[in-house]
């Protein structure tokens, strides 16, 4: 998981996502007010602005309907939840608090940590 991660508020405007998302090298980003996550704003959810983002609300692109997990998930879980809804990230909450994000490089890291035990053990 990583940790308290970028996020952006519903009323900034697209161009500030997109500056944000390029910024950090990330393809999304959670949309939080008030703490909680309201939506999701992925590079794909900016495409249909192109040429008009500067004017834009982020809340009039986003994805309201988050798929979200906590911190008890297991990691595997989450990749199936990632593979089955075809989605890049997974925003991580706690009493509707936004935490973390599990990202497909987590997802690698742990997969590259786990293989490396289980040459170890051989």
């Amino acid at each position: 998981m990583t940790p308290r991660p970028d996020t952006i508020a519903p009323w900034d405007t697209l161009a500030a996502a997109q500056k944000k998302m390029h910024a950090g090298d990330f393809r999304a980003l959670p949309v939080v007010q008030v703490g909680r996550v309201v939506g999701v704003l992925s590079d794909r959810d900016v495409l249909p602005f192109a040429g008009r983002t500067g004017d834009i609300p982020v809340k009039e692109a986003m994805t309201r309907a988050v798929i979200t997990v906590n911190p008890g998930t297991p990691l595997e879980t989450a990749a199936r939840l990632m593979l089955r809804h075809k989605i890049g990230g997974l925003p991580v909450v706690q009493e509707d608090e936004l935490v973390g994000v599990i990202t497909p490089s987590d997802i690698m890291v742990a997969f590259v940590r786990l293989m490396g035990e289980e040459n170890r053990s051989d």
